[in-house]
């Protein structure tokens, strides 16, 4: 019983921001204190918007649509990225080689590549994957990288000052310690994941959350809008919030470690 009255209380604390920024949102909506509700309806109105949707499939119907993009560009990005992040970390030789073309890449906005992407891919479902897979995979590859590179030397020593193999110390020691860096920016860029399947949607989509969002804002649907802006909301929130339960579960030897 107190476990779960603690827990309550947990949720209830870190609930407050958002109830506090909700409440300021319906009185400043009604009240016309410095929000045209033109613009900006008041929060029950987005609700009646969203209970609508809900109701006739619509909302499903693109949300579903948009998840799946963006996992299934999620799900390609990691499977690039992480064994390329450790075998770029653990060869330091060649990652010394690569460092500056994967900053460049890195730093090469994804969205300014949307063109390009159409061009080689068109405007299908292969291109909007590979726009996610393209902009989710530098957070976690470097990441994976940093966490590769910074495992504790000594750790390292011990391990071959027990005659272990390169191949053994790399699955028992290398891994594991830099597993916790990988988490972090699988978590960046799941976030990074819708983010980018948004705009990509915005330009050429007939379903989807960004086709959804583009579509009302140029009817001025303005309630209908605000519904897929939260929406969006709560899906890289819950994405980002899975892949944190997964840390945890994962990694409670470091809480005992400590």
């Amino acid at each position: 019983m107190k476990n779960i009255s603690k827990l309550a209380a947990g949720t209830f604390n870190k609930s407050v921001a958002i109830i506090a920024f909700i409440l300021l949102w319906e009185l400043c909506a009604r009240l016309k204190l410095l929000i045209n509700p033109v613009f900006l309806p008041p929060f029950s109105k987005v609700m009646q918007a969203l209970f609508s949707m809900a109701a006739n499939g619509d909302l499903w119907k693109h949300t579903v649509v948009s998840l799946r993009r963006s996992l299934i560009g999620f799900a390609l990005g990691m499977v690039i990225a992480v064994p390329l992040g450790l075998a770029i970390g653990w060869f330091k030789k060649y990652g010394s080689i690569l460092n500056s073309l994967l900053q460049l890449f890195r730093n090469m906005p994804t969205l300014a590549l949307l063109p390009v992407f159409v061009m080689f891919f068109g405007i299908g479902e292969f291109s909007k994957v590979m726009v996610i897979l393209w902009g989710v995979m530098w957070s976690t590859l470097l990441n994976t990288i940093s966490g590769v590179r910074n495992v504790d030397p000594q750790l390292i020593k011990a391990a071959r000052s027990m005659g272990t193999s390169p191949l053994r110390l790399f699955a028992t020691v290398v891994l594991p310690a830099s597993m916790p860096y990988i988490f972090a920016g699988m978590r960046i860029s799941a976030t990074v994941s819708i983010l980018i399947l948004i705009a990509a949607e915005m330009m050429g989509a007939n379903r989807g959350l960004g086709y959804a969002l583009f579509f009302y804002q140029s009817n001025f649907k303005i309630a209908e809008m605000y519904v897929y802006i939260i929406i969006m909301a709560i899906l890289g929130s819950a994405l980002n919030f899975a892949l944190e339960a997964v840390e945890q579960r994962s990694f409670r030897w470091r809480d005992g470690a400590a």
